[in-house]
C-alpha cells in the first residue's frame, strides 16, 4: 500500500452479521434470500435465480439488506473452490435476506468509506489467495476462519480519492468484459461451427449408407463394476470413474489402484483393449468420452459402473467414426435415458440407438480425417481464445494491484 495511507482493520469501521438459519415461529414473511449460487465469480450478484422463502418474521427484521451492504461467502465448496467470494447488493426495493452459508459486511460510516471501493478491495484479497489461506475444509466443506478475515487491513483514504479510484476501476473492468464477452461469443461460435457440420455429416441419408443399430455394430457395450474394488497402492491395476474419461484421452495420474483379484474378476467384464470406446454413462458429465490409449496400462485398467466399455466391429464400422458419431447422438441418446435427479444411458438403449453409418469403410475414415482436421483447428482456437481470456483476468489483478498499491493515475 501507497506510504502515509491510513489503514485499519475491516471490523474496526465494519459490522457483520450472520444469515438466515431455518426457523419455525409464525408469523412468517415471503423474502428473497442471496445463496452462494448468486455470486459470480466476478465479483458480481447474479439475480436472476434468487430463490424466495417463508422465514420467521423476527429473524427476517434482524437480518434484512440495506442497500450497499456486501455480502461475503463464508461456507461451502469443495476443498479445490475457495469460498470468500463477495457481492455488493443493490436494490433498494423489496424484502431481501441472506442465507445461512454468507455474511452481511456493512459499514458504520458512509461517509469515511465508500461501499464500492470497500468491495473492489475485498474482491482483490479474493483473487490473490488472501482469504484462501483463513479457511478450513476437514469435513469436506470450505469454512472461512471469520476472526481473521475481520482482520484484513484496509487502506482508509479521502472519500472523493476512494470514488475517483472505484470509478476508473468500473471504466476499465467494464472494457474488460466487452472484450471478454467477445471472445466468449467466439469460442462458443468456434465449436458450434465444428458441431453443425458433423450433425450435417451424421444425418445424411443417402446412398451408400445404411441403418444399423449400435448393437449391430458393436461386439460389447457395457458398463463397469455394480460394486466397490478393495484398494491396493502401487498395484498396477486400475479402476477408473467417471472422473477419469476426459475428451480424448484417459486420466491415471489419481486414478484407484485395486487387488489384482478384484481386477480379474471386473475384467471379465469390461475387457478393455486399446481403440475401445469409453464412455461415462452417467452424471453431470455423462456423455464425455475417450478412446483407450495404445498404452500398457489399458489392458490393466477396468472402471466403475459410471463408465461404459463399447467395443466396436472393426469390418463393419471405424471406432473413431463411432466416437463421433456418439458424441453427435449424445442429446437423443440423453433424451431417453432414465433417471430422476441423475441420469443415466441405459445399455440396453444404447444397443438399440439407431445410426447411419457408410457401408464403405474407405468412405468412414475419409469422415473422421475431415473431423480431425476441423477438431484440430477449433481446438486451436479454443486455445487462442483461452489464453486470451486467462490474460484478460491477469489484466484485472493488475489494475487492482495498482488501484491498492496508490499507482493508478487518479487525476
Amino acid at each position: 500500500m501507497k506510504k502515509g495511507w491510513d489503514i485499519k482493520p475491516l471490523q474496526d469501521f465494519c459490522d457483520f452479521g450472520n444469515g438466515l438459519w431455518t426457523g419455525k415461529k409464525p408469523p412468517y414473511i415471503e423474502v428473497g434470500v442471496i445463496r452462494n449460487t448468486n455470486f459470480t465469480k466476478d465479483g458480481e450478484l447474479d439475480d436472476s435465480d434468487i430463490v424466495y422463502l417463508n422465514v420467521e418474521q423476527s429473524q427476517f427484521i434482524k437480518r434484512k439488506l440495506q442497500f450497499g451492504d456486501i455480502i461475503l461467502e463464508k461456507s461451502g465448496g469443495g476443498p479445490k473452490q475457495p469460498v470468500g467470494r463477495v457481492v455488493i447488493f443493490d436494490k433498494e426495493d423489496g424484502d431481501f435476506s441472506f442465507s445461512n452459508f454468507t455474511s452481511v459486511i456493512r459499514i458504520r460510516d458512509s461517509r469515511q468509506v465508500f461501499y464500492k471501493f470497500l468491495h473492489r478491495y475485498l474482491y482483490h484479497q479474493y483473487i490473490n489467495g488472501v482469504t484462501e489461506k483463513m479457511q478450513s475444509h476437514s469435513t469436506g466443506i470450505r469454512n472461512l476462519k471469520f476472526d481473521d478475515y475481520k482482520q484484513i487491513t484496509v487502506p482508509i483514504l479521502p472519500l472523493p480519492e476512494q470514488q475517483r479510484i472505484v470509478s476508473i476501476l468500473d471504466e476499465s473492468f467494464a472494457s474488460i468484459a466487452k472484450v471478454k464477452d467477445n471472445a466468449e461469443k467466439n469460442l462458443a461460435n468456434a465449436w458450434e461451427v465444428f458441431e453443425s457440420y458433423s450433425q450435417s455429416v451424421f444425418n445424411t441419408r443417402g446412398k451408400g449408407f445404411e441403418e444399423k443399430t449400435l448393437g449391430e455394430v458393436c461386439s460389447l457395450i457395457t458398463d463397469g463394476k455394480h460394486g466397490d474394488c478393495e484398494n491396493e497402492s502401487n498395484s498396477g491395476y486400475y479402476f477408473l470413474s467417471a472422473k477419469d474419461v476426459r475428451n480424448d484421452t484417459l486420466l491415471y495420474e489419481n486414478a484407484r489402484q485395486i487387488t489384482k483379484i478384484d481386477f480379474t474378476e471386473t475384467h471379465r467384464r469390461t475387457n478393455l483393449t486399446p481403440g475401445d470406446i469409453c464412455m461415462v454413462n452417467t452424471g453431470a458429465t455423462i456423455g464425455r468420452i475417450s478412446i483407450a490409449p495404445d498404452d500398457d496400462r489399458t489392458l490393466k485398467t477396468t472402471f466403475q459402473k459410471s463408465v461404459a466399455v463399447i467395443k466396436t466391429i472393426p469390418s463393419l464400422i471405424n471406432n473413431y467414426y463411432c466416437c463421433y458419431l456418439l458424441k453427435s447422438d449424445m442429446k437423443k441418446l440423453v433424451k431417453v435415458s432414465s433417471g430422476t435427479a441423475v441420469h443415466n444411458l441405459l445399455l440396453g438403449d444404447l444397443k438399440k440407438h439407431k445410426i447411419s453409418i457408410p457401408k464403405s469403410l474407405v468412405e468412414q475414415k475419409s469422415i473422421v480425417s475431415k473431423l480431425d482436421s476441423l477438431s484440430a483447428e477449433t481446438k486451436k482456437l479454443e486455445n487462442i481464445y483461452k489464453k486470451k481470456l486467462a490474460d484478460l483476468e491477469e489484466l484485472k489483478k493488475s489494475i487492482l494491484e495498482k488501484a491498492f498499491n496508490g499507482e493508478l493515475n487518479t487525476n
